[in-house]
This record gives structure tokens, sequence and C-alpha cells, in this order.
């Protein structure tokens, strides 16, 4: 199916998946999202909003160079940025808990 065809979430994960096949851009992404959330809770916490302009910086910087210089591919982002954030969580959820690995490229597990 092409990348512009997609109208659900659970059709766009598994292309998703493949968009991020290289381990080294998966943990980029890990790392980044890592940072975001920290920053998030530390804002929030802490009271210092000025920390949420950094999680951009932290959360697109790891992934671009995940896709640019690592997978060399284009940020499913520029095309389904909602989802690209709800597949980076998903993601993120599957690698915490240890069963990333179970899904293919094709995102069945």
């Amino acid at each position: 199916m092409a990348a512009d065809r997609y109208t659900t979430f659970e059709a766009f994960f598994p292309f998703y998946l493949q968009e991020h096949g290289n381990a080294v851009n998966r943990r980029l992404h890990f790392v980044g999202t890592t940072l975001v959330n920290v920053l998030l809770l530390t804002a929030l916490i802490e009271g210092k909003p000025w920390l949420l302009a950094l999680t951009p910086v932290c959360g697109y910087g790891f992934a671009w160079i995940g896709h640019f210089i690592v997978e060399k591919n284009r940020p499913a982002t520029f095309q389904y940025p909602l989802w690209s954030l709800m597949g980076d969580y998903k993601m993120y959820g599957l690698m915490l808990r240890g069963k990333l690995w179970s899904h293919g490229a094709d995102g069945v597990g």
C-alpha cells in the first residue's frame, strides 16, 4: 500500500515499523522519546515551561538523524504527523516491554 493511501492508524503502523527497520534508527527514536518525556515531566514538576522548547529538538533531532543518516529515508511525520507521533509512542511502548522485535517490518507480531 502506498504511503499516501493510509486511512487508519492500524493500516499505517506496519508502514511506520517498516520505515524504522534499522535497529540504530529505532534506538535513536527511543532515546529522543525518552528525553522528550523527561523534559515534559521536569517542566511540569519543576514548573519550568521553558523546557518545553527543547522537546522538538530532542524528539526530532534524534529521529531525523535516524532517518536521514542511518535509515536514509524520509520521516513519515512529514506526511502523517499525528499518526507518526502515535506510532512513535506505540513503538516506544513495545520497546519498553521488550516486544518490538516480535514485530516484523510489516508490523505482524
